[in-house]
């Protein structure tokens, strides 16, 4: 089958976007990051409620969130003070979806020379997210309380309309549900109103492509692993 040059565009920008953990500082253009989210925001959502809402992060703000957030989470006594207000994952882990998860954690910590006894690497390499992975650029997303399941998946298509509206524009991100746990630094430093939760945060920027980190390619299960084609 041929493609179209618009499908080869549309693929290529799907395909190569990836959960980038290392940025350079080049900055990124508000503007860019303004046509992002203006087109984003085009996702589908249940009667147009468009549940979802951004605090884009830059300059001081951005590290002033950051020292906070690594503050409490190198420090176990403060860590322990705070939890995800939703679970992300399942309760109970099970195949497939365990080996998939434990694969892709020791697929990474491989590439950075992490051994499975290394536990104050791999905590540094988590700590990591509070910093956006160096990226010039975090946003921190949220809802309003009020809202249920549905918009939740709704906010799942807008979140992956930036991802690939900013490979369209040659930049890279990294959905980070690790902020979760700080939902409560968070609300105090960006001075959130209560009836707003915190669902993910995002590095937005440029890949440093330098780090070894950045060559980790995750498997996909092929379509006959997860489709059935009914006649």
């Amino acid at each position: 089958m041929i493609r179209s040059m618009e499908q080869q565009i549309v693929d290529a920008a799907i395909t190569s976007r990836r959960s980038v953990r290392a940025f350079l500082p080049t900055p990124v253009a508000r503007e860019d990051v303004e046509a992002i989210l203006e087109v984003a925001s085009r996702a589908p959502s249940g009667t147009n409620t468009q549940p979802w809402k951004a605090y884009v992060l830059t300059g001081g703000i951005r590290e002033r969130l950051s020292r906070a957030i690594l503050d409490a989470y190198l420090d176990p006594e403060k860590a322990a003070q705070h939890t995800e207000e939703y679970a992300y994952y399942p309760r109970q882990w099970a195949s497939p979806y365990i080996d998939r998860r434990r694969k892709v954690g020791w697929d990474l910590y491989s590439l950075l020379g992490l051994k499975r006894e290394d536990k104050t690497g791999m905590q540094a390499q988590h700590a990591r997210n509070y910093a956006f992975f160096d990226a010039p650029v975090g946003i921190i997303f949220t809802i309003d309380r009020i809202m249920e399941r549905g918009s939740w998946l709704d906010y799942g298509m807008f979140l992956q309309n930036i991802m690939i509206a900013a490979r369209g524009r040659g930049l890279d991100t990294c959905p980070q549900a690790a902020f979760t746990q700080f939902h409560r630094i968070i609300a105090e430093v960006l001075g959130l109103p209560e009836t707003e939760q915190v669902v993910c945060g995002m590095a937005l920027g440029h890949a440093d492509m330098s780090r070894t980190e950045n060559s980790l390619v995750t498997e996909r299960e092929p379509v006959a692993g997860f489709a059935k084609f009914l006649e």
